[in-house]
């Protein structure tokens, strides 16, 4: 309570006092919060232990950034190699917690890069198939395997170059038929179960509804 509109002499509130404080606070309160705007557009400095003061970077090539820039001066994000590492050791399992069977590759593809294992070069496809619009051909120089830390080219996956052949685009269509032949088959017989389970239960209704008349005959 705001004593400062209380006489003591007739124990009571002032009004007229009271009110007059409440649009004084209302207006100070109401300067603060407008203030003055920052017209400081110099980058921030990194809250890091570092001699040197660093500011952050700012990255201008998001796709969602609206901000027209110079191509050849924007900063490009960072990335990582071989980030796909990270991925070793995890395994994926079915609902019955059964180990799912992993995906075998061909023998023309083959991984580069310290440690690679079969494991780390199908995380690496599958996320430059999703990631990167770009074609596949793996890695074109053969410098990278001297030293992969340096002329590893990050847009492509950690493997070495490879050539599709028309031989292996017709063992994967057979194998896609295959698979869509057995999809089909799975179908047609769970639309049949489903058919003769709908059967059985009209005719035990029906003879449900049979021993009811007779018992009301009766």
């Amino acid at each position: 309570m705001d004593l400062s509109s209380f006489d003591f002499r007739t124990g009571k509130m002032l009004m007229s006092k009271l009110n007059k404080n409440r649009q004084r606070l209302r207006y100070d309160n109401n300067n603060q919060n407008k203030g003055k705007p920052d017209l400081n557009t110099s980058l921030p400095v990194r809250q890091t232990a570092s001699i040197f003061k660093q500011p952050v970077t700012k990255v201008t090539n998001h796709p969602s950034n609206k901000v027209k820039t110079d191509p050849q001066k924007a900063v490009e994000q960072p990335r990582q190699l071989f980030w796909e590492k990270k991925l070793g050791g995890l395994n994926a399992y079915d609902i019955a917690e059964e180990l799912v069977k992993t995906m075998e590759l061909p023998k023309g593809l083959q991984g580069v890069g310290p440690g690679c294992t079969d494991k780390t070069l199908l995380s690496a496809i599958a996320s430059a198939l999703h990631t990167s619009a770009a074609p596949i051909t793996g890695q074109l120089s053969a410098a990278v395997e001297k030293n992969p830390g340096v002329w590893l080219n990050t847009t492509q996956p950690l493997c070495k170059a490879f050539i599709v052949t028309d031989e292996d685009i017709r063992k994967q269509e057979e194998l896609v038929y295959s698979v869509r032949k057995r999809l089909e088959e799975a179908l047609m017989a769970d639309m049949l179960a489903h058919a003769e389970e709908n059967a059985s239960d009209g005719e035990a209704l029906k003879e449900e509804g049979n021993s009811s008349e007779d018992m009301e005959s009766v």
